[in-house]
């Protein structure tokens, strides 16, 4: 008879096996290669929607640790927004063989430079993008999570001249850490540099001097992975740069979300926030509505308001209408869904049976 060991290792395969619609999804991305030099020895997807037309928008993701490309795209619906409104979508991957746990390295020395490293693989896929899709350069814009949105901290300090607008969600400030130590303790929310040095610290990263990037940040409450006093840290980083106040033009509330609005002395908004109440570490996402929007899992977390079609928003990449000319996405996929199914069937007694083992909650 066969062990329950081996009947539940049985069960827990099976309930990974990849379902129907995620595969589909993930089929939107393709390799992106020969796109430089890649000091940084980085992996990259990319999207192009049959839609896209010339001079379109570049939305460069970059996932957290122990996720890929094709996964966060699910989860955070990156590529079904693309889809809809017609812009492009570039992945930045990274490899084991850099990072056993596939963290973007945000505090290596050689990796947190201009023109070395994983910001310059960064930059190069950019160019390529550009060069081959006939991107508009002046729309191009840049979000993560955790590690991926230390990194985009990272490109918005070294390459700040690519970017229109960046979006960091439940990351860290650029300049912060240079070592595993410094950045454990940063995670934490201890040791921080200091404001003065933070702001320096981007000053020093590139020969720019202005106008800097939009920066939008996102971060729960709840976030006992990496601190909330990262997201005050990355406020104060900006607003130094932009030259703001430090006390908000406008605040409101979106989607039950607190977010408040810093202007320049133009009235272009150039820095908000979003403090997500009770959220761990994720991304927001809102799957449900009428306006659903990818898949929650692991750090992908369902909350009631998109990150991703707000950062849309914010970066001004929807039309009043999608421009594809297909029936909606979930009419059109007819069995793909972009909300969780509930468990029924052969499903449910599998996670019944890996719920009782105490496998899953």
């Amino acid at each position: 008879m066969r062990s329950i060991s081996s009947t539940i290792a049985r069960l827990a395969k099976l309930r990974e096996a990849p379902r129907p619609d995620r595969v589909r999804a993930s089929g939107r991305l393709r390799e992106l290669r020969d796109f430089g030099s890649n000091p940084g020895a980085l992996g990259a997807h990319y999207y192009v929607p049959p839609t896209v037309r010339q001079g379109a928008p570049l939305v460069v993701v970059m996932h957290g640790c122990t996720q890929n490309a094709v996964d966060y795209d699910i989860g955070s619906g990156w590529s079904q927004l693309a889809e809809e409104q017609g812009f492009a979508l570039l992945f930045p991957e990274q490899r084991r063989t850099n990072n056993f746990n596939l963290c973007f390295n945000w505090y290596e020395p050689a990796h947190i430079r201009r023109g070395a490293g994983e910001p310059l693989s960064i930059a190069q896929m950019i160019d390529a993008m550009a060069t081959r899709h006939g991107i508009d350069r002046s729309r191009v814009f840049v979000n993560g999570l955790s590690a991926g949105g230390a990194m985009t901290s990272v490109m918005l300090a070294t390459y700040p001249e690519l970017f229109a607008g960046g979006a960091i969600i439940a990351g860290l400030p650029f300049g912060s850490a240079a070592s595993v130590s410094q950045a454990l303790d940063r995670m934490r929310g201890s040791g921080s540099p200091g404001d003065a040095l933070l702001a320096a610290a981007i000053a020093k990263a590139s020969p720019h001097g202005g106008p800097w990037p939009t920066v939008s940040i996102w971060h729960g409450t709840s976030d006992h992975v990496v601190g909330i006093a990262n997201a005050d840290a990355i406020l104060k980083q900006w607003q130094a740069m932009h030259g703001v106040a430090a006390n908000p033009d406008h605040s409101d509330i979106i989607d039950g979300v607190p977010h408040r609005v810093w202007q320049d002395a133009n009235g272009r908004v150039v820095i908000e926030e979003y403090r997500v109440p009770g959220m761990g570490h994720g991304t927001p996402l809102a799957t449900r509505g009428d306006t659903p929007c990818g898949q929650s899992g692991p750090h992908m977390l369902e909350v009631g308001i998109s990150s991703t079609r707000r950062l849309a928003t914010f970066w001004k990449l929807l039309d009043a209408e999608p421009r594809s000319r297909r029936a909606p996405l979930q009419a059109d996929r007819g069995a793909e869904k972009l909300a969780e199914p509930a468990p029924s069937g052969v499903t449910k007694v599998i996670e019944d049976a890996l719920r009782a083992a105490g496998l899953v909650r």
